[in-house]
């Protein structure tokens, strides 16, 4: 058959496989016909549309490959319309963004050596129910798209899987309210030999547990890659030929270099320090150029840069597994030195200066109250999110000059591996009632600068007062690899990072584990080799918390005083409508008396936050006011707001008033109010009853009654008249007003 090429109709093939209880269909040749390979990927009511095409020809003097992955979660896929004023879907969410960044690393590694025409894959949410998150289903739809695509050289079919834990026992594709109620979020990547890539979230598991989880995903991996296998048998998908470019040097000419300059190279790249090294190295490198004859120069310069290049990373790999040492002279499981500083900001809420090595992280706490969520919407909804980790990369911590713009996609992914290692010890919002910001700012750089990220988090969010349940650190693992030998590396630099074979990023408490991500160039990681890794990145994670315990061992007691303070109170959600008022207009006037900022939860739950005490109290006693029951015999300080011939209309809490009848204000009978009464005097009054209708009556004649007794005074009988006219005595009931037959105008129901 053909090589399948762009408008090319193909038959429609539908494969379906069970598992973890789930059934996964993989559909093509229907959508998206005209792609170089397309796809929909379907679990229930979860559909997701994968498709891969590439450019005619390689791009002009490209020496990498310009793949691109784009992941759109379509908010019509779940029944919803946009929000915001264009109401379409704009800028990809951090969620589309980490997917790009995770389909992308599972794929790059596995195209051939050379390639370098422009590749993109394109992954649309068509479909999403209430139950799968439609991300793996891209991750699995990549690998099919581009193993269909007869014109891009993929020709090894890779998988994806997510396994959650419930009660002990391990879930796969686990649902959204089981990923709610799991203490594992673990989404691997894998060919038929190896693992390929991992992200990972955890509350404080055991190394075992997490090894174990990923002997699962891989076998499950092996099953979707043979359902792979049986489609584009079936296709009898024909691949273009690719023959990988060749070195444009001579051959025998790289052998020259080597001869007369790897001695001095090699010396040159066990200088200490960064840019030490980085000098040395071009010292070198620029005597090598200079030995060339003008003739020499035009043709040979690109080419002795070529073979510089191949040797760096041959000198860094021999030595690491030739010599048993690294380039700057540390033990395989030795962290470099590390120094912490908290509250050295005086304005921030909470900051630390984390250091370790040549990389180096200014972390910032900021507290904020529950209107500082951010408001995330999606096509499941919209939620507002309580902990937010931003991190930033600026072109001076390495040295270089280039333009500031948005958050890259690396960023945003550094960030969200920091979030997802401090989220298990955060405290509850009944515990610790704040909106969290953790800033992280890199001001230097030589590998790992996301560990430092979560080292700092932690700090600042102790120096803020926050009640961490424990502190948490991270280290990143290297390995490096020729198939017979291998040595894995703590707390890898950016070198090893480059020419080594595995970044494993490691996240946790004294307890276990809380992230992981991990990228493996290698085809095959034996269990022993993930647990010689896990095992000795617990030792550089306790030796980081110990250094960290010694600039701060829990969170302060006291916030920062440029924090606002949150006083939690709960209502009877049937009071709520109190607390607003019609429109929002007693809320607002609480705001405008205190200056306190107030949030009602639909709950019941309110938050008052404000800086200043007294204005916090005052809050308190208004919507304490606001919200209580009166009951019959409690008194209270009340403020005459309304007079009327049969009585006086008292204010006992804000908003809720009561009538003392004429003859319930004095001992002795009064024949005018007025008399007596004006509007603004404070008098101590008791409630004596609560009709039906909630409307309290109000006695001050039985307080003075109450008093006059207590001083040993007879209390005279009341006549007739006056009884009539109060009703009964201390009570209230049925009674009427001769001027005004039965009490009207009671005021405002409670």
């Amino acid at each position: 058959m053909a090589v399948l090429q762009i408008g090319q109709i193909m038959t429609i093939t539908k494969k379906a496989l069970d598992i973890g209880g789930k059934t996964m269909t993989f559909e093509l040749g229907k959508i998206a016909k005209q792609a170089a390979g397309s796809v929909v990927v379907q679990i229930d009511d979860t559909m997701v549309l994968v498709t891969a095409c590439c450019a005619d020809e390689p791009r002009s003097n490209a020496d990498f490959l310009p793949l691109t992955v784009d992941y759109r979660e379509n908010t019509y896929a779940g029944g919803r319309i946009p929000g915001g004023f264009f109401k379409r879907e704009g800028r990809p969410t951090e969620k589309e963004t980490l997917t790009c960044r995770v389909i992308d690393r599972g794929l790059r590694p596995l195209f051939p050596t050379g390639y370098f025409v422009e590749t993109q894959v394109i992954g649309w949410v068509l479909s999403a129910d209430s139950d799968n998150d439609p991300d793996v289903l891209a991750m699995n739809g990549a690998s099919i798209a581009l193993m269909a695509a007869g014109s891009i050289p993929f020709d090894t079919p890779i998988a994806s899987v997510r396994i959650g834990r419930l009660d002990g026992e391990f879930v796969l594709f686990p649902s959204y309210s089981q990923r709610e109620e799991s203490d594992l979020d673990l989404v691997v990547s894998g060919t038929e030999n190896a693992i390929a890539m991992v992200e990972c979230g955890a509350d404080k598991l055991p190394e075992n547990v997490v090894i174990d989880a990923l002997e699962l995903a891989h076998s499950e991996i092996k099953r979707l890659i043979a359902i792979q296998r049986e489609i584009i048998a079936e296709l009898k998908v024909v691949k273009a030929p690719f023959e990988p470019p060749t070195d444009p040097w001579p051959v025998g000419f790289d052998d020259e270099v080597r001869s007369q300059w790897k001695t001095e190279l090699t010396e040159a790249m066990h200088v200490k320090g960064k840019f030490e090294q980085k000098d040395a190295i071009n010292a070198i490198r620029a005597k090598a150029l200079e030995a060339l004859s003008d003739d020499e120069a035009a043709e040979k310069t690109p080419w002795v840069k070529g073979v510089f290049r191949k040797m760096t990373k041959e000198i860094t790999r021999e030595t690491i597994l030739g010599e048993g040492k690294r380039l700057d002279g540390r033990a395989f499981d030795e962290i470099r030195p590390i120094s912490c500083e908290v509250g050295f900001l005086p304005r921030a809420h909470g900051s630390a200066l984390f250091t370790r090595g040549e990389t180096q992280s200014i972390v910032t706490c900021t507290l904020g109250v529950s209107q500082d969520r951010q408001l995330i919407e999606s096509y499941k909804g919209e939620w507002k999110e309580p902990f937010m980790l931003h991190y930033n990369f600026p072109p001076f911590s390495v040295g270089e000059a280039r333009f500031l713009r948005g958050s890259s996609r690396r960023e945003i992914g550094h960030g969200n591996l920091a979030r997802r290692a401090l989220l298990p010890v955060l405290p509850t919002e009944e515990a610790f009632p704040y909106t969290i910001r953790i800033v992280s700012d890199i001001t230097e750089s030589n590998g790992s600068s996301s560990m430092a990220s979560v080292c700092g988090g932690s700090l600042s969010m102790m120096d803020a007062g926050a009640p961490l349940s424990s502190a948490v650190a991270g280290v990143a693992m290297g390995l490096v690899s020729d198939g017979e030998r291998h040595a894995v590396l703590s707390d890898i630099a950016g070198q090893e990072d480059h020419y080594g074979d595995m970044d494993f990023k490691v996240t946790g408490t004294q307890e276990g584990i809380t992230a992981l991500q991990m990228d493996i160039k290698v085809s095959g990681l034996p269990r022993e080799i993930l647990e010689q890794a896990l095992g000795q990145a617990r030792q550089g994670r306790l030796h980081i918390l110990g250094i960290m315990k010694d600039a701060i061992s829990e969170g302060r007691e006291e916030i920062s005083p440029y924090a606002p303070r949150i006083y939690t109170m709960k209502v009877d959600v049937e009071q709520i409508r109190n607390v607003i008022g019609a429109g929002g207009k007693t809320i607002r006037a609480i705001v405008e008396q205190t200056g306190a900022k107030i949030n009602v939860e639909d709950d019941g739950t309110i938050q008052i936050a404000t800086s200043d005490g007294a204005a916090a109290e005052k809050a308190i006693a208004i919507i304490e006011g606001l919200t209580k029951v009166p009951e019959i015999g409690e008194e209270f300080d009340g403020v005459v707001k309304r007079l009327e011939p049969y009585g006086a209309f008292v204010e006992i809490l804000p908003n809720q008033d009561g009538l003392v009848h004429i003859s319930e204000v004095a001992m002795e009978r009064i024949p005018d109010i007025r008399d007596v009464l004006t509007e603004g005097d404070e008098m101590r009054v008791r409630i004596i009853d609560i009709d039906g209708n909630d409307r309290i009556k109000l006695s001050r004649r039985v307080i003075l009654e109450d008093e006059a007794r207590a001083r040993g005074e007879d209390i005279p009988e009341r006549d007739p008249l006056g009884d009539r006219r109060g009703g009964r005595p201390g009570g209230g009931g049925r009674d009427r007003d001769r001027r005004g037959g039965r009490d009207r105008d009671r005021g405002p129901r409670r």
